[in-house]
């Protein structure tokens, strides 16, 4: 189960302030920035409550003789963080860029004995460091650079690179290779560990925010995946601009859309589950109302994204820093010009003065404020009951923060930001793929990677029977469950639908799981084979038990217990003043047991109620499918005129689920007067509620026959 207290000692650390009144003191995080010109100004402190150093950290900066170390840059910098109590963040482990040149050449194993003696002296030198960038820009693949849209953000390896001069190191290769899975990331992060257990461990990149977004999600998933002990991702926050700006060119671009920033932190942040810092923010323009206006959209994005735990800029001083604009303006990023401040520092000020932000991490980097859990998808916020069913569209809503035991408190994470469904049934999840089907809701468009949570309450520990109603065109599809965090299932499967490219035909798969402990849990759903859809998934007690609820159910759960409620009005049949009514010209066939029979009659009409089994009533239009009336619907529960149209194929299931017809006829309209009329074998003498099922458009009615 997640936890959701901010632990003593965490909270005690957050609260630290900075000697000096730097803008962000009493914030929710910290605003910082870099050394200028390897110095730190006297006034720094008066700014900035966290500085990085922008070199003097760095591997070719600090052993440019291989076993002989330079350590007064960096000291610098780390010794004004500890006498005026600010953070410090060490920059950089690992990087293809700014390593020493001695490094060129080494064999695979002189370059691991080199990496190791490297880590082995900045632990000995900072053995209590705060923060690290451990790898530095190792995502491959960028669609915007040309032949080299397959190389590295950083000379990892000579291999199809762009602008990597006499680079011939190793370093890749010394860690274990990539494989595709960035293995020799993952090895940093075990090695950064090994040595700094209590440090926060940094993946830092570029471009990732508008470029390589989803290049840098899937980086972060893939090392989680392998194991790595990373604690948040860096976004360098170069790209803020438009793509005049890219690469941090300086070319001064438009500010980036306001709501397209605050989509792409969302994400980031939900797919990789990681609390994230803005490392290396800079606007890059001589056009001082420009730089206002992007500091002004973007930096209280940033504040209030709880999510993000601290703010580095990278550099102020203009002239004093890297970028360079149209080549004309060196150092047009600063936002002090002339010892004078520009449109944006003073914008800056004002908004620090009385603006604190948000900040849920966990992490001491500010005044931080307790996470929210997330919480269950219903009226009372109430754990789902097991045994029970769960819709599964009713995934929890997400909370914020990163609990003390390193869980965070989002509850779900759709791979596409677009909602293929196209329903608005979940507003506060708005990318999750909701299609509405006419007998209800379901998730469809799975994709590998997406999950979704439930928080539960099990009555009582033991065995269950776990059924899922689900449906897929293909045999790519997979999934699983997980309790808190362990496996409960292994890979299950949607059997593929026998009419070609159908996510219409719902099968009910099952698996028995054991249960050890009863009370709340959380309830994961993981994707892992591509493109099925599921309805429900229903717990019932004991192994191999029979399920419960009907496939395309009409009953609605009462969460207070596992038994289901029928909620629909009666069916009659109406034509005319009659109440009887046959039906003519269909020369439908009828299978059920062994025997078959022909409907004869003329044109009659029925009321009845379709329901859902999803949390709010379908809503229906004239159907395009081949099973349509020839006349259509005129309303939700409206009169339904039957006409000659293609036959389909329709089952009856009993409200436990169990099929006790299969039949065809010209459309739903018919198929349930054939039912209620007697002319199906199983339904002669049946009376009370049933479930008919057309399995090619997957609209299911209710059908209740008093004889």
């Amino acid at each position: 189960m997640k936890k959701s207290v901010l632990s003593t000692l965490a909270l005690a650390a957050s609260m630290a302030t900075v000697a000096n009144a730097a803008l962000a003191d009493g914030a929710a995080k910290f605003v910082g920035n870099i050394t200028v010109n390897g110095s730190i100004p006297g006034n720094f402190g008066n700014y900035w409550n966290q500085i990085t150093a922008e070199n003097e950290c760095k591997w070719a900066s600090i052993e440019g003789t291989r076993g002989k170390y330079n350590w007064s840059g960096c000291d610098a910098a780390y010794n004004w963080a500890q006498k005026n109590g600010a953070h410090f963040k060490f920059h950089a482990l690992v990087w293809g860029s700014q390593y020493p040149s001695w490094l060129n050449n080494l064999s695979t194993a002189e370059t691991k004995k080199a990496i190791t003696a490297w880590f082995d002296a900045v632990k000995a030198h900072y053995p209590n460091l705060e923060m690290i960038d451990v790898v530095n820009e190792a995502i491959r693949g960028d669609k915007y650079a040309g032949e080299y849209k397959n190389a590295y953000h950083s000379c990892y390896t000579t291999v199809n690179q762009q602008s990597c001069g006499n680079s011939n190191n190793k370093i890749m290769e010394a860690l274990g290779g990539d494989n595709g899975k960035y293995d020799f990331v993952t090895e940093a992060f075990r090695m950064a560990r090994e040595r700094w257990p209590k440090a926060i461990l940094i993946y830092n990149d570029y471009n990732t925010v508008q470029y390589n977004l989803d290049q840098g999600i899937d980086l972060i998933q893939k090392i989680k995946a392998n194991g790595a002990s990373v604690d948040a991702y860096g976004l360098q926050a170069h790209d803020m601009q438009g793509q005049s700006g890219y690469g941090g060119a300086g070319g001064g671009g438009p500010c980036i859309d306001k709501q397209q920033l605050i989509d792409a932190l969302d994400k980031i942040h939900r797919e990789t589950g990681l609390p994230l810092f803005i490392s290396e923010y800079d606007i890059s323009t001589t056009d001082d109302d420009l730089q206002k206006k992007c500091y002004s959209e973007q930096i209280p994005v940033f504040m209030e994204a709880q999510y993000v735990a601290g703010i580095t800029l990278w550099g102020y001083i203009y002239g004093s820093t890297w970028q360079n604009c149209n080549n004309t303006a060196s150092g047009c990023s600063g936002i002090i010009k002339d010892n004078t401040d520009r449109a944006a520092m003073k914008w800056l000020k004002e908004y620090l003065a009385t603006n604190t932000g948000k900040n849920t991490t966990g992490l001491a980097t500010g005044v931080a404020t307790p996470p929210e859990p997330q919480k269950p998808f219903n009226a009372t916020n109430s754990p789902w009951a097991v045994p029970g069913k769960i819709e599964a569209e009713d995934f929890d809503i997400t909370g914020v923060g990163i609990n003390d035991d390193g869980t965070s408190n989002i509850s779900y994470s759709d791979k596409d930001s677009e909602n293929h469904g196209k329903s608005n049934y979940r507003a506060d999840a708005p990318e999750v793929d909701i299609y509405e089907k006419p007998f209800g809701t379901v998730i469809g468009y799975n994709e590998v990677s997406d999950w979704y949570e439930y928080t539960i309450d099990v009555k009582e520990a033991g065995d269950y029977t776990l059924f899922a109603a689900v449906a897929s065109a293909n045999n790519t599809n997979g999934f699983k469950f997980l309790l808190d965090g362990e496996d409960l299932t292994d890979e299950l499967t949607a059997p593929k639908a026998t009419t070609p490219d159908s996510y219409e035909e719902f099968d009910k798969i099952s698996v028995n799981v054991n249960i050890a402990k009863a009370g709340k849990h959380v309830l994961r759903l993981t994707v892992t084979g591509d493109w099925f859809d599921i309805d429900y998934f229903n717990f019932v007690k004991g192994k191999n038990a029979v399920d419960d609820a009907p496939l395309s159910s009409s009953a609605a759960i009462d969460n207070s217990s596992s038994s289901s409620v029928i909620t629909s009005s009666t069916s009659s049949a109406s034509n005319g003043n009659s109440s009887n009514s046959t039906v003519s010209g269909s020369s439908a066939s009828v299978d059920s047991g062994n025997s078959t029979s022909v409907v004869d009659g003329s044109s009659a009409s029925f009321a009845d109620n379709p329901v859902s089994s999803g949390s709010t009533a379908p809503t229906f239009s004239s159907p395009s499918n081949d099973d349509a009336p020839a006349v259509g619907t005129e309303a939700i529960f409206g009169n339904l005129h039957l006409g000659k149209a293609s036959t389909a194929t329709y089952e009856v299931f009993d409200l436990r689920g169990q099929r006790i017809a299969r039949f065809t006829a010209s459309n739903m309209a018919e198929a349930t007067q054939m039912w209620k009329n007697g002319f199906v074998k199983s339904g002669s003498s049946a009376k009370g509620i049933v479930l008919i099922h057309n399995r090619h458009s997957g609209e299911t009615v209710q059908v209740k026959t008093i004889r």
